[in-house]
């Protein structure tokens, strides 16, 4: 089994669930009293968030290669950014390390193509939603991404950062969500992609009309095949 390194505390909250999946997944798969050979790097998140929201991305990704380059160094055979956002950062990361960084996207297209989905809406930080990391990943293969509109975009980033990513989890909160699921369903969207690891807290699958795709769980399970090949 190869050991998967995991930069976590983005945050702790989903950080948690990626934890139990991958560990789930390895058992499932081997039985017995198997669990996964994970290294764990936890970050503060205020500091994260007092970086992203200036902007200063050149410092964040000299932070995370530095973090990544220790994982390396302790024995990771690839790298697992548990957040989203961060995948902002892995082509300059790619260029740091010498060890795979396993690819949120990467991992949800396959899903959606699995499913013959060919048009999608994509929820998330305003980082996620309106930067191409994500977006071109999904284009590249043919799947048309919507996103909410500005105001329906800052509402969710604003509350992903005030209320989930805090553990508060609102009723007046999801039901807004939900309604611009809805019109985006309206709009054509055949399938969500819950592209921010906070949201599954919040929405279900069985919250939607269509096919929801939780970001936390596909990527956490690709962790788990690549520990396992």
């Amino acid at each position: 089994m190869k050991t998967t390194g995991l930069i976590g505390g983005t945050t702790w909250l989903s950080t948690v669930d990626y934890y139990r999946i991958i560990n789930q997944e390895v058992n499932r798969q081997l039985g017995d009293l198997h669990s996964a050979k994970l290294l764990l790097y936890s970050i503060d998140f205020d500091e994260f968030k007092t970086l992203a929201d200036a902007g200063d991305w050149p410092k964040l990704t000299e932070w995370f290669a530095g973090i990544a380059q220790q994982l390396q160094t302790a024995g990771a055979d690839a790298i697992v950014l548990c957040a989203n956002t961060l995948h902002l950062m892995v082509p300059e990361l790619e260029q740091l390390v010498q060890i795979p960084i396993i690819h949120v996207a990467d991992a949800t297209v396959g899903e959606l193509r699995s499913q013959d989905i060919r048009k999608t809406a994509l929820l998330g930080t305003k980082f996620t939603m309106e930067a191409a990391f994500f977006k071109d990943k999904l284009s590249q293969q043919g799947i048309e991404v919507m996103i909410p509109d500005p105001d329906e975009r800052q509402f969710i980033h604003q509350t992903i950062f005030d209320e989930l990513d805090r553990g508060l989890l609102l009723t007046e909160t999801k039901a807004r969500y939900l309604a611009i699921i809805q019109n985006l369903i309206a709009k054509g969207a055949e399938s969500v992609i819950l592209g921010c690891t906070e949201i599954p807290l919040l929405i279900k699958s069985e919250d939607c009309t269509v096919p929801v795709f939780d970001t936390t769980l596909i990527h956490a399970k690709a962790a788990a095949r690549f520990a396992l090949t």
